[in-house]
């Protein structure tokens, strides 16, 4: 039986269901009161909302879903992200929680887990099963899906894009200004004396179009840093992917060479915990032996036995801005598409230290 919000059905206890118009009684106010605190709409007081929700609260009232969805929406997000291990993801998420939190739109999360093989397919996949389901708004994180994909769809369901620097009108863009946390890193490690500095990268998924994903920015700013100190001829980029055992891999590969580097920046911190595991094995003290920093200053990179320099890229801010511009496509107050760039700081913990032979003088700008 297909039952309309407001119209009170028997629940398996016996008992009738909550509705609408009880609410409204309840609240005192007219059930399109109501159903504007429910929609998020603007023009509700501050009093009038709280009232609604008071009421809801000891009413113990759910919207109906089912019948919400048939009346044009479903009050659900989906979120799709690569890996559920990288920490970063939890902060964006944070953020698109504490947004979501005082509305009436449940998160769903679509992870396509940690096979880079298959990384594009499981994406595609899961995006697919989310418009099925009539999700009012994507969220997607890097996606590994193919660009022209993503377009398509966000023809058809509001979507927010976290990461990429591939703009469209189709879809809202939330990223980082990534070259300059690269700057950041860079500029503390040659000022600590360091001038082999090897980098920690992601391999490009092939075939997705994408041509801005974050670390295309990130190896590029590392070339450029690394030109502007001079110190192009000891650049070394290694692609051994953004998570533990891709990070334990590229250390080793880097710190068994036939010229080890002093320091190491791995562009996400899940792939920096991968080094630490490296460095230990060899018997490589950090800082004494090598320096690291990482990217993203998760909360990990803060743990006392960690404390990893890290570039802090504001992963909450940016999961709520993601949220707010979603919201403003799916309620249809914003049809033009958004690029928003946060800006990143550098946190210097215990993980960098002084260069064998002692700290370089910085050139003045």
């Amino acid at each position: 039986m297909t039952t309309e919000v407001g119209t009170p059905v028997q629940s398996t206890g016996g008992s009738k269901r909550v509705t609408i118009g009880d609410v409204a009684r309840s609240a005192g106010v007219s059930t399109s009161a109501v159903s504007k605190v429910l929609n998020n709409s603007y023009g509700v007081s501050p009093a009038m909302r709280e009232r609604v929700r008071t009421a809801m609260a000891e009413l113990d009232y759910r919207p109906h879903a089912a019948a919400r969805g048939m009346r044009g929406r479903t009050y659900t997000i989906g979120v799709l992200l690569a890996s559920i291990r990288n920490a970063f993801y939890a902060d964006l998420l944070d953020g698109v929680n504490a947004v979501l939190r005082d509305t009436e739109y449940a998160l769903f999360l679509g992870s396509s887990g940690s096979s880079e093989k298959s990384e594009k397919e499981e994406q595609t996949r899961l995006i697919h099963a989310m418009v099925d389901r009539r999700m009012d708004g994507l969220i997607l994180i890097a996606p590994a899906v193919r660009r022209a994909e993503v377009v398509r769809i966000a023809a058809e369901v509001p979507t927010v894009v976290i990461g990429h620097h591939d703009p469209s009108p189709a879809y809202d863009c939330v990223v980082n200004q990534d070259g300059t946390g690269v700057d950041l890193v860079i500029d503390h490690l040659v000022g600590l004396g360091h001038r082999d500095i090897a980098h920690l990268s992601h391999p490009t998924v092939r075939g997705t179009q994408w041509e801005q994903r974050p670390e295309h920015h990130v190896r590029a700013a590392y070339q450029a840093a690394m030109v502007r100190h001079g110190l192009a001829d000891l650049a070394r980029i290694v692609h051994s992917g953004y998570s533990d055992e891709g990070g334990y891999r590229g250390a080793r590969e880097l710190l068994t060479s036939a010229r080890p580097p002093t320091a190491i920046f791995a562009g996400a911190d899940v792939a920096a915990t991968g080094v630490y595991r490296a460095a230990a094995e060899l018997g490589l003290r950090i800082p004494e032996d090598l320096s690291l920093a990482g990217y993203n200053n998760t909360s990990v990179a803060a743990l006392a036995p960690v404390s990893l320099t890290s570039v802090d890229q504001a992963g909450a801010l940016m999961g709520e801005t993601a949220a707010r511009l979603l919201l403003e496509r799916v309620d249809g107050r914003r049809d033009r598409a958004v690029v928003t760039a946060s800006t990143p700081h550098l946190v210097a913990r215990g993980s960098t230290g002084a260069a064998r032979g002692g700290p370089l003088r910085l050139p003045r700008p």
